[in-house]
């Protein structure tokens, strides 16, 4: 009975290390999109002065689809691809960092990324000396709720799995 106990276990393990890596990709996923929209509302509201489609379609291509709803979806769409890769980096050095206020210092770690170190590459967006308060103020708060809801919710993921699987050998003892 303990080698299909033991089994069992180290079935768990393998499961459990990926279902979690699954979900942070979903997470990032789900994040980017959410965070996309917020940002094409407040960009038609006027709280922001660019938009997410002057990052990433504006500065490569001049073509007139780009100011169409098809190059508002198509933002949204790579922003969503993009916000895996950003996941797996929180979820491959962050995880285990238990902490809402991770997750904050990962959101204004993006925007200076973003706004100062691939600044150049965007010709299309104004440099931050350029950029109106408001606007520098909506984005990090952008920034800061997308890096908190990808931080929180991988790091709680991660937590909930280890107390549960350490529960588990507990009570398996």
């Amino acid at each position: 009975m303990d080698a299909l106990e033991d089994k069992k276990l180290e079935q768990n393990k393998q499961e459990d290390s990926s279902t979690i890596l699954g979900r942070s990709l979903l997470t990032g996923f789900i994040g980017g999109i959410f965070a996309s929209l917020l940002g094409l509302f407040m960009y038609y509201f006027n709280f922001m002065e660019v938009s997410a489609k002057s990052f990433l379609l504006r500065s490569w291509t001049t073509a007139g689809w780009t100011d169409t709803w098809l190059g508002e979806l198509v933002t949204i769409l790579l922003i969503g691809i993009l916000s895996i890769v950003v996941a797996l980096v929180y979820y491959g050095i962050f995880k285990k960092i238990y902490s809402l206020w991770m997750g904050v210092v990962y959101g204004l770690i993006l925007w200076g990324i973003v706004f100062f170190v691939l600044q150049p590459i965007f010709s299309n967006v104004p440099s931050i000396g350029e950029m109106e308060v408001q606007s520098i103020i909506s984005t990090a708060c952008l920034y800061i709720l997308y890096g908190t809801f990808i931080g929180y919710s991988i790091s709680f993921d991660y937590h909930d799995r280890t107390v549960a699987k350490n529960e588990a050998k507990a009570t398996a003892k």
